[in-house]
């Protein structure tokens, strides 16, 4: 029998426990999840609820995982860059948070195909890259519903970011209550062309006000409208985080939108080997979305709006369920019918009762 030499088997055994924890030290490395952010982590609005998400991310999974993120990122080649520098350093789930990363997103997820992405408010998908977003026009008609009960003068503002379906989805929710609840309330719009600017998001409230308006809503990220709204004596309600805290004599309620479940559902679907590209619809029945209705309203028409809350959540209502017309008459959803996800990830009309004028 040939006999290997004692060095030689000690140097092949070496190896082979060598070998053996690296893999096991491969096996045990934590998933690298990444978040691409629009805004400062401190907006208190949109960029800071998907923070409380990542944050609760962390906590659910501990050291099976590792999150970071990065903030202030514009929409364009900026995006497209970091999301491009996360896959390269090769991060295994990555999460973009702003509708205009949507493309940015696609074009490396199609470049990283071992990599996993997640964009929130979009509508294309790959098969390593799923969408997700909030029903907030569920919230927002809810809180048409309160602002129809407590305007006075039968104006409300909306200090709007970009005309995209999100953000015209959700004007068009409030206008659908008013005309059911205060018929003849129009809604004043006024487009900032910003995310986040709170020194613009302060100057549209007020000229807002100035004209008439008594309850400000707002799809930007800033508190800056409701400050403005209880210097002013005006109620208000806010968007993406509980703002109540900024606005206690103003805020009627806010559309809060509660992405943690999302991230550990999305997260533990790697981790398992599961995961599967969907466009996720979250809302009230989901706890995607939260509407804390504050006291200064009514008991009967908080009561009244949680029932709406009630029947929204069991699918007893949906907001957008026909007829439904445009602002020129048009029929846009039959009697009876209900909007498809495909319908409102792609509207682009005002309903009837708009006054204001889409942004060409």
């Amino acid at each position: 029998m040939h006999k290997r030499p004692l060095k030689t088997l000690l140097c092949a055994l070496a190896a082979a426990i060598g070998l053996s924890a690296s893999l096991s030290a491969s096996a045990a490395d934590p998933l690298k999840v990444g978040f691409v952010y629009i805004g400062p982590i401190g907006d208190h609005g949109w960029t800071y609820q998907h923070e409380q998400g990542r944050l609760a991310l962390a906590k659910q999974f501990g050291d099976k995982i590792t999150t970071s993120y990065v903030e202030n990122v514009p929409e364009g080649a900026d995006a497209e860059r970091v999301i491009r520098n996360m896959a390269k350093d090769k991060y295994d789930l990555i999460f973009t948070t702003s509708f205009g990363y949507m493309n940015p997103t696609l074009k490396v997820a199609k470049q990283f195909p071992k990599t996993t992405f997640e964009h929130a408010t979009g509508y294309k998908q790959d098969k390593n890259m799923g969408t997700y977003l909030a029903r907030t026009y569920e919230g927002r008609y809810v809180a048409g519903y309160l602002a129809a009960k407590m305007t006075k003068s039968k104006k409300i503002g909306y200090v709007a970011s970009f005309p995209i379906p999100e953000v015209i989805r959700d004007i068009n929710a409030i206008q659908l209550a008013l005309n059911k609840y205060n018929p003849g309330t129009e809604i004043k719009v006024v487009w900032v062309n910003s995310w986040f600017d709170p020194g613009k998001e302060a100057d549209t409230a007020n000229a807002l006000i100035d004209q008439g308006v008594d309850v400000v809503f707002q799809h930007t990220d800033s508190p800056a409208p409701i400050q403005a709204a209880e210097r002013r004596g005006v109620y208000a309600v806010g968007y993406a985080s509980d703002m109540g805290h900024f606005g206690p004599k103003a805020v009627l309620t806010s559309i809060v939108n509660n992405w943690g479940p999302h991230y550990i559902q999305a997260t533990q679907g790697v981790l398992d080997g599961n995961w599967k590209p969907q466009d996720y619809w979250g809302g009230l029945k989901e706890g995607t979305v939260q509407l804390p209705i504050s006291d200064l309203v009514p008991a009967d028409t908080k009561a009244e709006a949680e029932k709406l809350i009630a029947n929204i959540e069991s699918g007893e209502f949906h907001p957008f369920t026909g007829p439904i017309k445009d602002q020129t008459g048009v029929e846009k959803i039959a009697a009876g019918v209900t909007a498809s996800n495909a319908e409102l990830a792609s509207m682009n009309y005002y309903v009837e009762g708009m006054k204001a004028d889409l942004p060409k």
